[in-house]
């Protein structure tokens, strides 16, 4: 089993998409605005921020992004990670996040934040293994608005 964790760029927008939207297929509630990924969101999304991909076997099977927020320039909002259904259950995420926090931590960033939907709590332990702490003041800036509020969680980096 050979897995890759590389750096996504703007040709990867169409698979990136694809695969939001597959991850996101009979595991988030339908309302759930990843079910309509586009290309030209992902594509924007890796100009502001980055992405990574992760491949099993030179397979696309998972991927994440980041985007910086606006209001705090040394803190990356993570968004979208999502592991194609057939591959869960192996612990295959904890390699985006490890790619997450090593590009913010080479980058200077002192802070990751996240949001995990309220109807999946059992992410938040998955979180936590990785210092990630529930921040309950802190709202997610990519909430959808027709859905419940989603749980932030952040991490704070040591560089």
């Amino acid at each position: 089993m050979n897995i890759v964790v590389r750096e996504a760029v703007l040709e990867d927008a169409q698979l990136i998409a694809h695969l939001t939207r597959t991850c996101w297929n009979n595991k988030v509630a339908a309302s759930s605005t990843g079910h309509h990924e586009s290309s030209e969101r992902v594509c924007n999304d890796l100009m502001q921020g980055g992405g990574f991909i992760l491949l099993l076997d030179d397979e696309p099977i998972a991927s994440v992004r980041w985007l910086p927020l606006d209001t705090e320039t040394q803190c990356w909002e993570m968004l979208r990670m999502g592991v194609l259904p057939a591959f869960r259950g192996s612990a295959l995420s904890q390699h985006l996040l490890e790619a997450v926090i090593h590009a913010a931590q080479a980058s200077g960033i002192e802070e990751l934040r996240l949001g995990v939907r309220s109807d999946q709590p059992r992410l938040l332990d998955l979180y936590a293994a990785f210092e990630f702490e529930l921040a309950p003041e802190l709202e997610y800036s990519h909430a959808n608005p027709n859905e419940p509020a989603p749980h932030v969680m952040r991490r704070f980096l040591k560089n």
